[in-house]
């Protein structure tokens, strides 16, 4: 069982047009499967997996609040996730971080892009084929979805062979091919030969791919190109960048049309105007001398775009709709939130404080928790204990801290565990009276010693004042669960 790459026609990752509405139109016009980007490796690992109630999707959110990947119900099981990457566990983290929203998984070994390969990645792996062996071994054998990866061919036809052969042995689904060389661009003639040789050698499906700049142009090439490859199915890029109704078997569909379809996609799913203006300007090509096309060049906004497409009246009733939704679940959150932080707050034994600990506040060096720590040592008490936990429905963090036996707990929530220990400390320091290092307020023989220390000379291990006062510490600290940094 699991995706068949088999006669499939395929949207292809594109930088900047493999976003969610240019991955659904494709869809609605005929394309078998899509897939997204290129997603680096060590970027997704920093995404929060949150569930957009307001546009019924599935993004995956930067610490910077940016979507750095959207997924929604209609491509699930149509989507293939592609990443970027040097690494077989970082790949297996992102792979799981995942796999429940996608189809399968896509390594791309083929990008000559100066960014992916400086860091190891896309084109740079063609040389390492050890490398590329461990990353697909560790996939196949670490997820339940199916794992594939597009490369490009080498220098060599022989090269060539041997490397897909390897990776045929990795046990992969299917491998797409780019029947250009790593130095090679859109203007040279695409190696359909290769592609060919390649198919014949191997047993898994091969997805030909780079026939748009001379051979997609209507539907029909799409079997042209798959044919004299002897490929198994057709990844388009560019073709269905420049016009996404390539997928249709009836024809193309007039321009405009096949816009306004497109911006009907983006406004459903609030892609950001940057991106929806940028995949339009690329359907328009030879046109954006034309009127319309100096409209769009100057639009500013979602809305500018509508104008001129006239469209803004459905702008402002989808507008209505996304505040009328935001509204109802905000008013539903607050329900929650208050009756869980009732059960949560019933314990009349902790003292709380409605404070959320701000680092852009504090001197860099010195922490609440450094100072509540070194308070407790001077008073001969124990170390201070933590317990965090994480609310379900958002993954915010809430700390209590235990000093003297007492419970001290912020009645606010943090988006680390880091800072929910830091507000926790704060609530201690200030509930006892004791200045928490705060910026602009006067300061404690406590802060002043600590200061002294970190400017104090370099420890014998070699380490500066500040790092060998963290280590100190944590050497010090007889709780195993303490975190070293301080």
């Amino acid at each position: 069982m699991g995706l068949c790459f088999r006669n499939k026609t395929i949207l292809a990752p594109m930088v900047r047009v493999g976003t969610l509405p240019m991955r659904l139109l494709a869809l609605e016009y005929g394309a078998d499967l899509v897939y997204c980007e290129e997603l680096v490796d060590l970027k997704m690992l920093q995404c929060k997996r949150v569930v957009n109630e307001v546009l019924q999707t599935v993004d995956y959110v930067a610490p910077t609040e940016r979507v750095v990947f959207q997924t929604c119900e209609k491509e699930r099981d149509r989507v293939v996730f592609q990443m970027g990457t040097a690494d077989a566990e970082r790949a297996l983290a992102v792979a799981k971080l995942v796999e429940e929203d996608v189809a399968a998984i896509d390594v791309n070994m083929g990008c000559p892009k100066e960014y992916s390969t400086k860091g190891g990645m896309g084109a740079a792996l063609l040389s390492r084929p050890e490398k590329i062996e461990e990353i697909l071994k560790t996939l196949v054998s670490g997820i339940s979805k199916p794992v594939t990866c597009k490369i490009r061919i080498l220098p060599s036809l022989e090269e060539t062979i041997r490397l897909v052969k390897l990776i045929e042995g990795t046990g992969v689904s299917a491998v797409a091919v780019h029947g250009r060389k790593k130095e090679e661009r859109p203007q040279h003639p695409v190696h359909c030969d290769v592609i060919r040789a390649i198919s014949e050698a191997v047993s898994i499906p091969v997805i030909a791919n780079g026939g748009s700049q001379e051979i997609i142009k209507e539907f029909e090439d799409i079997e042209k190109f798959r044919s004299v490859t002897g490929a198994s199915s057709v990844m388009v890029a560019r073709a269905a960048m420049w016009n996404p109704s390539v997928f249709r078997k009836e024809g193309h569909l007039n321009l405009e049309e096949i816009m306004r379809d497109y911006i009907k996609l983006a406004l459903q799913y609030d892609n950001h105007y940057t991106n929806t203006k940028y995949c339009l300007c690329q359907m328009l090509r030879d046109q954006l001398e034309s009127p319309m096309g100096k409209r769009l060049h100057a639009a500013q906004s979602t809305e500018d775009i509508c104008e001129v497409f006239g469209m803004s009246l459905l702008y402002e009733s989808l507008k209505e709709s996304w505040e009328s939704r935001k509204t109802s679940l905000a008013v539903e959150e607050l329900k929650n939130s208050t009756q869980e932080d009732e059960v949560d707050e019933a314990d009349p034994s902790v003292t709380r404080m409605a404070i959320r600990f701000e680092r852009k506040e504090y001197p860099g060096k010195i922490t609440p928790k450094m100072l509540l720590l070194e308070w407790s040592r001077r008073e001969k008490l124990p170390q201070p204990v933590y317990q965090t936990v994480q609310r379900p429905r958002d993954r915010f963090f809430r700390s209590l801290v235990t000093v003297d036996e007492k419970k001290y707990q912020s009645t606010m929530w943090d988006k680390s565990k880091k800072l929910a220990e830091q507000t926790a400390a704060v609530v201690c320091l200030r509930t006892l009276g004791i200045t928490d290092g705060k910026l602009n307020e006067s300061e404690s023989e406590l802060v002043r010693k600590r200061k002294r220390e970190l400017q104090g000379p370099v420890e014998d291990n070699g380490c500066p004042p500040a790092e060998a006062l963290s280590k100190k510490l944590h050497q010090n600290c007889d709780n195993k669960d303490c975190p070293e940094e301080l």
